[in-house]
């Protein structure tokens, strides 16, 4: 015996995700997900574990209920991903749209460690738990981690993973400058703002200038930069051989300059 539709329908939206719609479509019959989910006799009390994998017969069982059909139904989960796609979309929510939030959406973008602004509104995605002003985060930080953002969504689209490593070393190195420990994924997806801004802007940082001579630029090569950089470059010999060649050429460098100034 199939479960009755329910009294009330809900239509999903472009990108929304189906634990969002889920959760409006229990919204709209006066009940919660748990018991929506226990109506229409599907085996989890949680709509965002069908939002990477919905077999047919679950959609089925939703669309009847809902009066919609099954393929819009498996439409509102996450499509196939490529790898690079996949490790950097969150499992479970991170962030969201304050504005949209309340009006009970929840869309599949936000799921992404590149999303920075709502596609519906344009407001500034916040963290989900956690802090949720900015007034103590610098405007250029955020300008920078918009950019950042956007660079990261390239490579993470990009065939070449070259991209994405360029990216996720500047994300470790930025790592260790803050104390963070994990994984880079992670940190992008931090309920901390300072720490998931400043991964971002340091992927456009990346980007503008080379991540190691940045570091010696901006840090003077000291002890916490090298642990930073050993981090970051742990697997890349080559590269740590140059920064150590040109640290050593710029130390040799300013020891004239500091004797004449003294004199």
């Amino acid at each position: 015996m199939k479960p009755r539709s329910l009294p009330k329908t809900v239509a999903p939206l472009p990108d929304e995700l189906l634990s969002g719609w889920l959760s409006r479509l229990a919204a709209a019959n006066y009940c919660n997900d748990a018991e929506l989910l226990a109506h229409i006799e599907i085996d989890t009390t949680h709509g965002t574990a069908l939002d990477f994998s919905i077999d047919a017969a679950a959609a089925e069982k939703i669309g009847n209920a809902a009066r919609v059909a099954p393929d819009v139904v498996r439409s509102l989960a996450f499509p196939a991903m490529t790898p690079r796609e996949a490790s950097l979309t969150a499992q479970m929510p991170f962030q969201h749209c304050l504005q949209c939030s309340r009006e009970g959406l929840s869309l599949r973008h936000w799921r992404r460690a590149w999303a920075f602004d709502c596609q519906v509104c344009g407001t500034r995605l916040v963290q989900t738990l956690g802090k949720t002003g900015d007034e103590q985060l610098p405007d250029k930080l955020i300008y920078r981690a918009r950019r950042g953002a956007g660079m990261l969504e390239c490579a993470a689209r990009s065939r070449s993973p070259k991209q994405l490593r360029r990216a996720m070393r500047a994300v470790t190195f930025s790592m260790s400058l803050k104390g963070c420990h994990g994984e880079p994924l992670f940190a992008l997806q931090s309920h901390r703002p300072e720490v998931r801004l400043f991964c971002l802007a340091a992927i456009a940082a990346a980007r503008s200038h080379p991540l190691a001579k940045a570091a010696i630029v901006s840090f003077a090569i000291d002890d916490f930069a090298r642990v930073a950089l050993l981090r970051a470059f742990e697997k890349e010999h080559r590269l740590l051989a140059a920064v150590d060649h040109i640290a050593q050429r710029r130390a040799r460098s300013k020891v004239p300059m500091t004797a004449e100034s003294r004199n």
